[in-house]
């Protein structure tokens, strides 16, 4: 991890940073806050600003923002009372840490914040297969696309690709190709020179630039707009990038991965993808399964996110109970580990008892994983013929929701879907999106083209959900 250090360096605040270091991080310092805008403007990255509560956290985090760099914001400080604290966090920080430093704190905040503990776990065979090759092809050069649906852990998969490489000691940088506007990504990925266009106050570093000597995560690169593929295209085959208003070319020297949760070959039938792109994007090609198709990995995962979770809250490790590890066993898990994961950090804080059980795992709107309630014994009815245990239960609830949705069509089912879970989410794009495993941009067409139609769509509230658990 890289951490920026901003401030005076202190006794207790180097000693603070001595303590970073023991737990891995890459430390950086300046000693005001413009330096350090600077110095991320100029490709130098971080993942973590430790910035002295004196320093002015409002005006940095807003001039970071005006260059559209978002980098998580921990302040800290020497004999600080509790309203200094607590004006570092209203003015953006995430924590505050409390100089002299605890060795234990340092090391809480920079997992909390920066969330690095990401590693690849599996059990099941389908997994295992996949791992093997990435390992076998990971200290090459070759471009690597990883695919599979939302949630099933492709960022991970490039971490561990880059962390198994020749250049890992070197810069593992991820953009978001959805999550970045069209008209901003091309800056965003190459840089720009001062002047280029409106608002561009100085030089700044592109990703590509960022990443030199490294690794570069382009995830979501189905959703990049067609123009900007001719440009990747040629930064990937001459590794040299152009500026948004540069004279001349610059050369760089990064190892490309990229992800998808799209059929690719698709994409370039329909035209919105290039398919001299895709072939030098595809060399090796790794499809992680879905989390259904390795069922031997949700026990492991469970374990290994409870296990997580109450370490990052406080409290005890609570073992699964077995009725609790058949419900996890007979969900489907459509949004994959990333779904597995929210659920067992709920598991966690809900449990009540010496042992996580069923009642404590909660899908995203408070209701049970499974259905709980007795299966109907009547001949003909729709849980006729099923036995009563949570298997049975599963095959009712499965059954009871094909017949729901015979006669509609594809189109009709995703609208209704899209459109209940926008409305559970009191309109919240951001987590609708999120639960649907769908970037925020496909949400956002879908929800134009309904009002298109004529269909009221909900709008954004605030509140609390009826389940409880914030929208």
């Amino acid at each position: 991890m890289r951490l920026l250090v901003v401030g005076r360096l202190s006794g207790q605040l180097a000693t603070a940073v001595k303590m970073a270091m023991a737990h891995g991080a890459k430390v950086q310092h300046v000693e005001r806050g413009d330096q350090a805008t600077e110095q991320l403007r100029r490709g130098q990255g971080a993942d973590l600003l430790m910035v002295d509560y004196r320093v002015d956290i409002a005006a940095l985090i807003a001039a970071n923002d005006a260059e559209r760099i978002h980098v998580p914001v921990v302040a800290c400080g020497v004999d600080a009372d509790a309203a200094d604290a607590a004006g570092a966090i209203r003015a953006g920080a995430k924590e505050f840490i409390p100089l002299p430093p605890e060795a234990d704190l340092i090391a809480a905040v920079l997992s909390a914040v920066a969330d690095d503990e990401r590693p690849m776990i599996s059990a099941d065979p389908a997994m295992k297969a996949v791992i093997g090759l990435a390992d076998q092809v990971a200290r090459s050069e070759a471009s690597i696309l990883i695919t599979g649906e939302s949630g099933v852990g492709k960022e991970v998969m490039a971490r561990h690709l880059h962390t198994g490489s020749k250049r890992a000691d070197k810069p593992f940088i991820s953009v978001n190709c959805a999550a970045i506007p069209d008209n901003l990504l091309e800056s965003e990925l190459f840089g720009h020179e001062k002047g280029a266009f409106t608002g561009a106050v100085a030089r700044r570093i592109g990703k590509f630039e960022e990443a030199d000597g490294g690794t570069l995560l382009l995830d979501e690169i189905s959703e990049m707009d067609v123009r900007l593929q001719a440009k990747l295209l040629r930064a990937i085959q001459e590794r040299v990038i152009d500026r948004v208003g540069g004279t001349k070319p610059v050369p760089v020297n990064i190892r490309i991965i990229a992800t998808s949760n799209r059929d690719l070959a698709k994409s370039v039938a329909e035209g919105s993808f290039r398919e001299d792109l895709l072939y030098r994007l595809n060399v090796v090609n790794l499809r992680l399964p879905a989390l259904r198709e390795r069922p031997g990995d949700i026990a492991v995962l469970a374990d290994h996110f409870v296990k997580k979770y109450a370490a990052a809250n406080g409290v005890p490790v609570k073992p699964i109970s077995a009725e609790a590890r058949r419900a996890l066993m007979g969900h489907r898990w459509a949004g994959n580990v990333r779904e597995l994961e929210n659920a067992m950090h709920r598991a966690v804080l809900l449990a009540v008892g010496p042992e996580i059980d069923v009642e404590a795992i909660r899908l995203p709107d408070g209701q049970p994983l499974l259905n709980s309630g007795p299966a109907p014994a009547a001949s003909g009815s729709v849980g006729a013929g099923y036995d009563a245990g949570p298997a049975g239960r599963a095959a009712q609830t499965a059954d009871a929701l094909s017949r729901a949705h015979v006669g509609q069509t594809v189109a009709q089912m995703e609208k209704s879907l899209i459109l209940d879970t926008l409305q559970h989410c009191l309109g919240n794009r951001t987590h609708a999106a999120n639960i649907l495993g769908i970037s925020i941009r496909t949400l956002r067409n879908k929800l134009n083209e309904y009002a298109d139609e004529g269909t009221a769509i909900p709008a954004p509230q605030s509140g609390v959900a009826a389940s409880g658990y914030a929208a």
